[in-house]
């Protein structure tokens, strides 16, 4: 997936971009940071930390869900939100789910446009992270970790690892579980806009300013 990233910006001929990835994407973010650290300008990890885990049961179940709503063969996203009820309770945590869900040219049903099955087969090597030793690579850029407060996937324990990894990271902590951005999407949008403007208008060279606004745009 990183190199697909990579692939990407070569073919759209983008040039040092922030990233800014989410869970897994979190993940893809910062490993194209330390694979190609002279690529990316800054980076915004967003509650994934840069070592192997093991994924928590929900992911079984919202792949499950998925499952489900391509063998029901549903023509509307209100009938695959009905599905997912019994696999999620959480209203933004189902729409995140279906975005992913969408409607071909001249097709009457709605598809995932992920393989599921394959999705579901690869889960247990998912949690992942391909460096191992940050004695061998390093990301020096400007980077900004941004974890749930009520998740455990950015624990205290692996800060040292982090920083190690990003020397130049900062912490920002939100009032929320592991979906960032879908709990708390008005503030970590307008967070994000406010700050980078900020930093851009008086050209920063660290976060800080982006931890501020994050937190107090609640």
């Amino acid at each position: 997936m990183a190199d697909d990233i990579e692939e990407f910006m070569d073919k759209h001929k983008i040039s040092k971009p922030c990233l800014i990835g989410h869970s897994m994407g979190a993940k893809v973010a910062m490993t194209v940071a330390l694979q190609s650290p002279r690529r990316v300008s800054s980076l915004v990890p967003v509650d994934n930390a840069p070592a192997d885990a093991v994924l928590k049961g929900d992911f079984a179940k919202y792949t499950q869900g998925m499952r489900k709503i391509m063998e029901a063969h549903v023509t509307k996203a209100a009938e695959a939100d009905l599905i997912l009820q019994d696999f999620e309770e959480s209203i933004p945590i189902r729409q995140f789910l279906l975005t992913n869900l969408v409607r071909a040219p001249g097709d009457k049903h709605m598809h995932f446009r992920i393989p599921i099955q394959v999705l579901a087969a690869a889960l247990g090597n998912m949690g992942d992270f391909p460096f191992k030793d940050p004695d061998q690579a390093r990301y020096d850029g400007r980077t900004l970790f941004v974890r749930g407060v009520k998740s455990d996937y950015v624990p205290d324990e692996v800060l040292p690892l982090i920083g190690r990894f990003f020397p130049r990271f900062e912490l920002c902590d939100i009032d929320s579980y592991h979906w960032v951005i879908s709990e708390q999407p008005e503030q970590f949008r307008r967070g994000m806009y406010d700050a980078f403007l900020f930093m851009t208008q008086h050209g920063l060279t660290s976060f800080a300013a982006v931890v501020e606004f994050l937190q107090d745009k609640g």
